[in-house]
């Protein structure tokens, strides 16, 4: 089971990672209300590597990237529900709307990406990645599965 760690904690066990040998693989997200395309992504996420590291945006950048009323569970519970993934060593919360700057102070070996992509190019921080040798992957299922989607079922049942 993983475990939530501050940026600065996680900075210094990814390191110990590194040190003993361990490819370091990095995906990020919003995570509000875990579903099976949250579980095939960090499966096939932490096939790109030996540690796998979940950052997860912070309340505000997933209100500022998907509106009011988002997220639906608050930051610290995301953390922790994610952590308890069976690929998942790390969990930190980042702020802001992009992983960017954590991205360049971990430098992990893989940052990897949902398919939605297209092509690893046209992620936003793919030459932050580039920049210092890393290597972007798109990993997990076709995006079949969303959160807006559930959240969309959800306020369309019937009330009782």
């Amino acid at each position: 089971m993983g475990e939530v760690v501050s940026v600065e904690e996680l900075l210094e066990r990814a390191g110990a990672a590194r040190r003993a040998g361990l490819r370091i693989a990095l995906a990020n997200g919003h995570f509000d209300l875990l579903h099976v395309g949250h579980l095939r992504y960090l499966r096939a996420a932490r096939a790109e590597g030996d540690f796998l590291v979940v950052a997860i945006n912070d309340d505000a950048s997933v209100e500022s990237l998907k509106g009011a009323g988002r997220p639906v569970v608050p930051a610290a519970e995301r953390a922790e529900l994610v952590a308890a993934l069976e690929p998942v060593d790390l969990v930190t919360i980042f702020p802001g709307d992009s992983p960017a700057p954590l991205l360049a102070r971990l430098r992990p070996d893989v940052h990897c990406k949902g398919p939605d992509y297209g092509a690893p190019e046209r992620v936003p921080e793919y030459e932050v990645v580039r920049r210092y040798g890393g290597r972007t992957a798109l990993v997990g299922d076709p995006k079949d599965h969303a959160t807006s989607d559930i959240i969309a079922r959800v306020r369309a049942l019937p009330e009782h």
